[in-house]
């Protein structure tokens, strides 16, 4: 590590402490539209029990009028999105004249996928994120163009599909052919990037509850992409958010659908299991 990167990894382990007072998660309880119950904090899963004792949604890491915000679906910016998804689940498209609903029947039916992906595609030999599927179901079944991996109309019919779990718990597979993917995963979580040397669990995992300037640090779940973001007000992919925190270390960041994104999402994702799905959210 030279001058200049100890300097930025020390400046930055100092702003956690100077501004990381403890701010306890919320006790509080998410029921969206009064009626449907989010799991929102439980047991780590068994591969984690060696690090946390619980796991917590990033829903009881933000203030009160955002929480409020998710818990009606009129309040709930990101439901916009999720219409504009089930007009286009609903849409005919490409050379075959199909659409969504034509093989799957109502948006609704598909309640249940959410919450085991990314998972291993035993048909494709490979882990694939909703993304993938989805592309793979527009370019071999629809004959139409795929999508932008991080894209509007991507993230719109992911938040579909995530919207009609909500409730269902996060239930990602980590053993038999999924195991070297996540294994890959994990390895990216704990491995340090960018000038500032931070990992993944520097944040998430060894300094969530602490303020770092006005952010109060969650575990980075992401059992709640997409996620309207009242940052840059709109909803927001999973790895863009991925993205968007490898570039913070400034570092040279990885690619939305790249192999390296696809594993860690697997990673991270298991580290949600037992919470609720409960996207689209609201964050700041």
């Amino acid at each position: 590590m030279n001058m200049l990167t100890r300097g930025l990894a020390t400046g930055m382990m100092a702003l956690f402490a100077a501004s990381g007072a403890m701010a306890e998660a919320a006790d509080d309880n998410l029921v969206i539209n009064g009626e449907i119950e989010i799991v929102t904090r439980t047991e780590a899963p068994a591969h984690l029990s060696d690090t946390m004792d619980e796991i917590m949604s990033g829903w009881l890491f933000r203030g009160e009028e955002t929480r409020a915000m998710e818990a009606d679906d009129f309040d709930n910016p990101g439901m916009i999105f999720v219409e504009q998804g089930e007009e286009a689940w609903n849409t005919a498209e490409g050379s075959e004249g199909k659409s969504c609903a034509d093989c799957h029947g109502a948006s609704s039916e598909m309640a249940g996928v959410r919450p085991v992906y990314p998972k291993y595609v035993e048909a494709a030999g490979e882990v694939r994120t909703l993304e993938m599927q989805v592309n793979d179901c527009r370019e071999n079944r629809m004959g139409a163009e795929k999508w932008d991996y991080t894209g509007g109309e991507m993230v719109n019919m992911v938040a579909l599909l995530s919207s009609v779990s909500r409730g269902l718990p996060v239930n990602v597979a980590i053993d038999g052919p999924a195991q070297s993917t996540w294994e890959k995963g994990k390895e990216i979580y704990y491995t340090r990037f960018g000038q500032l040397e931070l990992s993944c669990a520097n944040c998430h995992e060894d300094n969530y509850g602490n303020m770092i300037r006005a952010d109060h640090l969650s575990q980075g779940q992401i059992n709640g992409f997409p996620t309207y973001r009242l940052k840059n007000n709109k909803l927001n992919a999973v790895q863009s958010r991925f993205k968007g925190c490898v570039r913070d270390t400034r570092a040279e960041t990885f690619k939305p659908g790249s192999p390296e994104f696809v594993a860690l999402e697997l990673y991270v994702g298991s580290r949600g299991n037992g919470l609720s799905v409960e996207g689209p959210s609201v964050r700041n």
